[in-house]
């Protein structure tokens, strides 16, 4: 061999292996999820969040709590007033009913002294008319009869009359005068006793009309605190829509964290060479296939050694219809040169990817949603090839795992 086909040959070989370490490198691209750590932080936020709206709970409970206590002894205040109230009306009422009683009293008292006066005024005139029977019958004065007598015993006879009539008068008098003064003595009595009951009756207006005035400070204070209560009700509720949304969130990232770490330990499993189980189900990408090199360590046909194949490849005829074994989203429709050619990669979502190698050409773009057995691109032998082929890799988690395991 001679010196420019030496450089060619070595050159030749280089290119190879550029090329197969190009296709070793090729994965298909996986939207990164977020790890069972990462998950975890977000659950211990949301549950010192959830601390606090408790602590936040608490306080207005407490509030609640105390502002509910005060209603209760305003209302047991206002129950006390009111029936202090009902007592003093009817300490008012008794009492306007004494002042009636004793204004009818003093009324009869002044009948009795109005007839007394009566009397005094009937034994007044009863003397007078005496008197003056005696001047018309004798025609003479009291003088007349003591200082005229014709004897003594006239004298003492005439004396004796005298006394007897004024034994009568001072009777008489006396009897008006005690009369007079029980009637005066008892009317006084009676007015005194109206006027206290008068005073009594004030005093009780005032009571009554201070324990109205609280009355109606309680009522006010009373309509504030329920009108708080209202409040600590309605930030309660608040609160307790938002623990309920975060409680929420927190099962939500749970299942999220519960999920996350089945997929690591999936992924654990990719790494670990063994094939995570997939309930989705996959389709042949190709028809009318030989399969020409399974999964695993095998002589690589170009290379010549023992390396990782990283998925199979399916023998078939060119320009065979390649279609999307599962649904999914395109995240690669490129080529790469000397290496997988015309490929396309397709996230499926769930961990698991999958890879197409080798088209013609394509049919579908990056970002484009694609459904399961949808066609993508046909079947080549662009990049490094030794033949029309389709390679077909699924990986989870970025690690590659045996497609045989899911589409038979």
């Amino acid at each position: 061999m001679n010196t420019f086909n030496r450089k060619r040959a070595g050159l030749s070989l280089i290119s190879v292996i550029l090329a197969g370490a190009m296709v070793i490198t090729v994965l298909p691209a996986r939207v990164r999820a977020a790890s069972s750590a990462e998950i975890q932080k977000q659950i211990d936020a949301l549950e010192e969040e959830n601390a606090e709206i408790q602590a936040q709970i608490d306080a207005i409970q407490s509030q609640y709590d105390a502002n509910y206590g005060e209603m209760q002894d305003v209302v047991a205040q206002k129950a006390a007033i009111d029936q202090e109230m009902t007592l003093l009306s009817e300490k008012i009422e008794k009492t306007n009913e004494q002042i009636s009683a004793y204004s009818q009293l003093i009324a009869d008292i002044q009948e009795e002294l109005d007839v007394a006066q009566e009397e005094l005024r009937d034994l007044s005139q009863q003397h007078q008319e005496r008197i003056r029977a005696m001047e018309e019958q004798g025609n003479v004065t009291y003088w007349e009869v003591i200082f005229e007598a014709n004897s003594f015993t006239d004298l003492l006879d005439r004396i004796n009359m005298v006394e007897e009539i004024n034994a009568a008068d001072r009777r008489r008098i006396e009897q008006m005068r005690i009369a007079a003064d029980v009637v005066v003595a008892n009317q006084e009595s009676l007015e005194s006793e109206k006027a206290s009951l008068e005073q009594t009756r004030v005093q009780l207006a005032a009571d009554e009309a201070a324990l109205e005035e609280k009355r109606v400070e309680s009522d006010e204070l009373l309509h504030e605190l329920e009108k708080k209560s209202e409040e600590y009700e309605l930030l309660m509720a608040e609160s307790e829509i938002l623990q309920e949304e975060l409680m929420q969130e927190i099962a939500a990232k749970e299942k999220e964290l519960e999920e996350a770490k089945y997929d690591e330990y999936l992924a654990k499993l990719a790494l670990q060479g063994e094939n995570p189980p997939s309930s989705a189900s996959w389709i042949s990408p190709v028809s009318g296939f030989t399969l020409t090199s399974p999964f695993g360590m095998r002589l690589h046909p170009v290379l010549g050694y023992y390396r990782m194949h990283n998925g199979i490849d399916m023998a078939c005829a060119q320009g065979t219809p390649i279609y999307a074994t599962r649904a999914g989203k395109v995240t690669v429709a490129s080529y790469q040169a000397g290496g997988a050619g015309n490929y396309v990669s397709i996230n499926h979502l769930d961990g698991f990817a999958s890879i197409y190698m080798h088209m013609t050409h394509y049919v579908v773009s990056a970002g484009q949603s694609v459904s399961q057995g949808q066609l993508i691109g046909y079947v080549g032998s662009t990049g490094i090839s030794t033949g029309p082929h389709l390679h077909f890799g699924i990986s989870y988690a970025g690690t590659y795992v045996n497609p045989l395991a899911y589409i038979y």
